[in-house]
């Protein structure tokens, strides 16, 4: 998990202000990076207009990949997953917004994606279960990445 701790790492050493809301130009440890850690929070965060992680879950499962995001979400190894597969999963809209908010051009955030996405899904989820409820707003899945 070298990239998400030296991301999450550089977010709380530059105070926040990059992952909760600042320019991707200003998110510090990463830049873009950072603003897409930022944007995956968002994503997962309850009350997203993507529904949160259980949104996630729904997206992967209609494309036929609910054993990979079921990884993630376990206690045990997480399956990798293609940028092509989760162009699929996620769908040009959803992309297309993430690569926004991390200030990327569309076809350049699926492999940072790619690699980031498991890692927060398992990140989020310790207990190897989805949370009832969510996994509450954006401020808290910070502090739950930083507390792991």
């Amino acid at each position: 998990m070298g990239l998400l701790d030296s991301l999450i790492g550089g977010a709380l050493q530059g105070g926040l202000g990059g992952v909760l809301g600042g320019s991707p130009a200003s998110a510090t440890g990463g830049g873009s990076q950072t603003a897409l850690l930022n944007a995956i929070l968002g994503m997962l965060a309850n009350g997203s207009a993507q529904g949160g992680l259980g949104g996630l879950v729904s997206k992967f499962q209609q494309s036929g990949l609910d054993d990979v995001i079921a990884s993630w979400i376990s206690s045990g190894q997480n399956r990798p997953i293609s940028p092509d597969q989760l162009r699929g999963a996620l769908g040009d809209d959803t992309l297309g917004r993430l690569a926004q908010q991390a200030g990327l051009p569309s076809n350049d955030v699926l492999g940072p994606l790619a690699e980031l996405l498991p890692q927060v899904v398992d990140r989020l989820t310790p207990q190897g279960q989805m949370p009832q409820g969510g996994l509450g707003n954006l401020s808290d899945l910070l502090g739950m990445l930083a507390r792991r």
